[in-house]
């Protein structure tokens, strides 16, 4: 809306042909006020907070020179007569500052709706977290009997059953079955974790290749997910360190443009020409439009913003201004997890094979059995052999062992495929 006041009247300052007529003063008048005290309402109200607490700041500064403008340029407009008649045009007016006050408020709300929408570019992507959780669960009642139930009725100890392919509802600890579990969306790891009686799953993750049955241990703002979301939201309130900087400056500036501008009234009412006073409020005024920072309100949050969006379109979530201003000073990374470099998905890079075996007729034989496994790994081989051309077998008696690997019966053979530590248990030679 700001905007939209603010380009006539840019408009009408810029193209004198076009502010001609005793009708323009007022329909500048009629433009600019919605801009000063509706949208920059925000800016004074933070104006008058900083001078009663002593700690002027840019929105002091903004305020000053904005009302400034604007109180001059009304009394010019109601009352063109008190001015003397060197500042009057042939047609009586007087030259108003409405269009400096309407697009100084302008640029500096575009400053602060940048830095708002970049904190939200990075706050939607920790959001959509808290979407992955699923919107009902297969709570198991005391009898035994199961019942589909929303998440948000779950409870502190209540069994969930989790079936192949569906997300864990909350927070909790296996207490019955085998499965693996997809935590890519924390961890960043693409390989699904191995989830027996005793261990932890976190909400949201996905299971895959069997069933649990979970007690649920950490719901609504206790659980894993809603604790990252309030730890970014508090981080992203803090501000970067280029901005205290900012505000140093603004405590020495602010007074000094005062001091100026009082001094600059001084001067011209007491030596300038006559008539003095209204010439002292002219060149006062101007001393505080004319250093109005609005530099300062659209700079830093134009940076966060570019650096910020642009890591959200690549993945990489920003938590705070500070950690983005001192990715400049970067010379080495340590990442932590191999599985935040990754594709997102496992692959077979290489294939060594004993002596007296061909590689292709391996690879076959074990897609053939992988084909009947919901493991990533399993999908890995099974895509390697059809992207290489390789004629899988079928394969029969499938049978898979939980946390060790898989076999089948593949042309005549017993085919096992897993761990070195499952192969060795079936006393197969793992010598390489």
């Amino acid at each position: 809306m700001a905007a939209v006041l603010s380009l006539p009247l840019v408009v009408l300052a810029m193209v004198p042909a076009l502010a001609v007529g005793a009708w323009v003063p007022w329909v500048e008048l009629a433009l600019s006020t919605p801009v000063v005290w509706w949208a920059g309402w925000p800016f004074f109200a933070r104006g008058a907070r900083s001078v009663a607490s002593r700690h002027l700041n840019m929105f002091t500064l903004v305020s000053l020179g904005v009302g400034a403008a604007w109180f001059y340029s009304v009394v010019a407009v109601l009352a063109p007569g008190i001015f003397p008649a060197i500042m009057r045009d042939d047609g009586g007016r007087v030259g108003v500052y409405f269009e400096a006050a309407a697009v100084i408020i302008t640029l500096v709300l575009l400053g602060q709706v940048l830095e708002l929408r970049a904190r939200d570019q990075t706050s939607g992507a920790i959001r959509a977290l808290l979407d992955l959780s699923p919107a009902t669960a297969h709570r198991i009642n005391p009898d035994g009997e199961e019942e589909e139930v929303p998440s948000a009725d779950l409870q502190v100890g209540d069994h969930c059953r989790v079936r192949p392919g569906e997300k864990i509802p909350a927070d909790g600890i296996v207490v019955d079955g085998h499965a693996y579990v997809d935590e890519s969306m924390i961890t960043g790891e693409p390989v699904p974790v191995d989830k027996n009686p005793g261990d932890r799953v976190i909400g949201g993750t996905i299971t895959s290749g069997g069933s649990l049955v979970n007690e649920a241990t950490g719901l609504g703002a206790d659980s894993t997910l809603a604790r990252i979301v309030d730890l970014v939201s508090q981080a992203q309130r803090s501000q970067a360190p280029i901005q205290g900087l900012v505000d140093k400056i603004s405590a020495v500036f602010v007074p000094v443009v005062i001091g100026i501008a009082l001094i600059t009234f001084a001067v011209w009412a007491t030596v300038g020409p006559q008539p003095r006073l209204p010439f002292a409020i002219v060149a006062a005024v101007s001393v505080l439009i004319i250093a109005c920072p609005c530099a300062l309100g659209l700079a830093t949050p134009m940076s966060i913003m570019v650096g910020v969006g642009r890591g959200a379109r690549d993945g990489v979530l920003v938590k705070n201004a500070e950690a983005l201003e001192r990715l400049q000073k970067i010379d080495t990374l340590v990442v932590d997890k191999t599985g935040t470099l990754t594709q997102g998905h496992p692959s077979l890079v290489d294939q060594k094979v004993v002596a007296g075996h061909h590689a292709e007729i391996v690879l076959a034989m074990a897609a053939a059995v992988e084909s009947g496994s919901e493991h990533p790994l399993a999908r890995a081989i099974v895509d390697a052999a059809r992207e290489r051309d390789v004629t899988v077998p079928t394969a029969t008696a499938f049978t898979a062992r939980p946390g060790g690997g898989v076999e089948a019966l593949v042309d005549g053979h017993q085919v096992m495929v897993g761990s070195p530590a499952f192969l060795t248990t079936q006393h197969a030679d793992t010598t390489p």
